[in-house]
């Protein structure tokens, strides 16, 4: 315990330097030294013979939010934190990325947890309910593979991968311009990776790839395909295969990644009936990364790891952005009921029932006005979202009754005073009590 408490405060302490590297715009080389640093650190909490999943959460914090960006916030991070342990996820709280990342460390059978990543990543933004998606997947080996046989020199790799991984933003033509005429490479050789690069589809595009008469050929790619072809077989059974693209144009840039690499993207509604969704910006991404552990393990044990990030920020924006335009009310607050009177003078009858529904366990609260105006009470509720109003007034206290209004559609009914907590309850979905 103490051993593992150690390396928790490692991750911790490891976690601010990437933040402060961040911060301070530090080079990229740099920043990736230190997060493989980071990564090596998570893999440590668990042994490799054991499945270890592990979550890094990034504090929901205070920064110069407004209550209603605050709300969208922790919703947003309810929904992901939720998702991840459901599947089993331990979570650290320290303050790393901006994003949620969610890894799986040690030596399992092929493709299992690499779909169980994808699954995890589509039951979030389907959850978020932030709009139609498509999830691309590759393989490291399989653009190793193609590259190979197009010609491509090693040393040109990583330069071409990045101009390729732009197809989902500008057209083939540009692409191949910036290959031939910025980075030197042979216009037939940018022909040859054209024929590849602009297929996308689902299993049926693996299986046509593993009968390629020159793909077929080249090691990496066959084991590549063999194992897309094995994870679209779990993706299936896991009910996500229709969100799912395998797409040969993705080429994520971090080097480290080893075998399966994907990226969730939000779909925009075509312009014009038969036109093909477009993809309007990446909220998720992630991959494979079996050898970047091992490169810091003096030892040199190799430690294999899929995990994936979720773009919150991104996140944040869009629905913040949807919730404007449907001109939706956000919950600024957890507040099931507020405490209001309908005159004067009813501040100490305002404070018993409020209290009343303390001790009872609902969440009230009140104004802290002696003489509140109603109106001014019920447009507090309206804009903290708080859904229902336990109005006092004088003839409610003769009936001995109290009036409880619904925000949302203002209707209000009168309810016996020992009856309230009750029907507080049952309105807002919490446990009655049985006695």
């Amino acid at each position: 315990m103490a051993e593992r408490a150690a390396l928790e405060e490692l991750v911790k302490l490891q976690g601010e330097r990437v933040r402060g590297l961040k911060q301070q715009k530090a080079s990229a080389e740099l920043i990736e030294e230190e997060v493989a640093k980071l990564l090596k650190l998570k893999a440590q909490l668990g042994p490799d013979e054991s499945k270890q999943k592990f979550v890094l959460k990034t504090p929901k914090g205070t920064r110069d939010y407004s209550p209603r960006q605050m709300a969208v916030r922790e919703k947003v991070f309810d929904v992901i934190i939720h998702c991840f342990k459901r599947h089993g996820a331990e979570v650290i709280d320290t303050p790393v990325f901006e994003l949620k990342d969610f890894d799986i460390a040690g030596n399992f059978d092929p493709m299992i947890p690499d779909a169980e990543c994808l699954k995890i990543m589509c039951e979030i933004l389907s959850s978020l309910q932030i709009g139609d998606f498509l999830v691309k997947v590759n393989d490291r080996r399989i653009l190793d593979g193609m590259f190979a046989i197009c010609g491509v020199s090693d040393s040109k790799f990583r330069t071409i991968c990045s101009s390729v991984d732009k197809l989902d933003k500008v057209s083939w033509e540009e692409v191949k311009n910036e290959m031939v005429g910025e980075k030197g490479l042979a216009p037939e050789v940018a022909d040859r990776i054209g024929d590849y690069v602009q297929q996308h589809g689902g299993v049926s595009l693996v299986e046509q790839l593993l009968q390629d008469p020159k793909l077929s050929q080249n090691k990496q790619a066959l084991e590549g395909l063999g194992d897309l072809k094995l994870l679209f077989e779990y993706l299936t059974l896991f009910g996500i295969d229709d969100k799912i693209s395998f797409d040969l144009s993705l080429a994520r840039g971090l080097d480290y990644y080893t075998g399966v690499i994907y990226e969730a993207v939000l779909l925009q509604t075509p312009a014009q009936a038969g036109e093909e969704p477009l993809g309007v910006g990446s909220v998720a991404a992630g991959g494979r990364y079996d050898g970047l552990v091992g490169m810091f393990d003096p030892k040199g044990r190799k430690v294999p790891c899929v995990g994936l990030s979720i773009g919150v920020e991104r996140i944040f924006s869009i629905v913040e952005q949807r919730l404007e335009a449907l001109e939706e009310k956000v919950r600024t607050t957890e507040t099931q009921v507020l405490v209001a009177s309908a005159q004067k003078k009813l501040l100490e009858e305002r404070l018993k029932l409020v209290s009343e529904l303390w001790d009872a366990g609902i969440k009230a609260e009140l104004l802290y006005k002696k003489n509140p105006k109603l109106l001014n009470q019920l447009q507090y509720c309206e804009e903290a979202g708080i859904p229902l109003v336990a109005i006092i007034g004088e003839q409610e206290l003769k009936d001995g009754v109290i009036k409880l209004r619904s925000v949302t559609s203002r209707e209000e009914v009168d309810v016996r005073r020992e009856d309230l907590v009750e029907e507080i309850k049952r309105r807002t979905g919490q446990p009655l009590c049985i006695c």
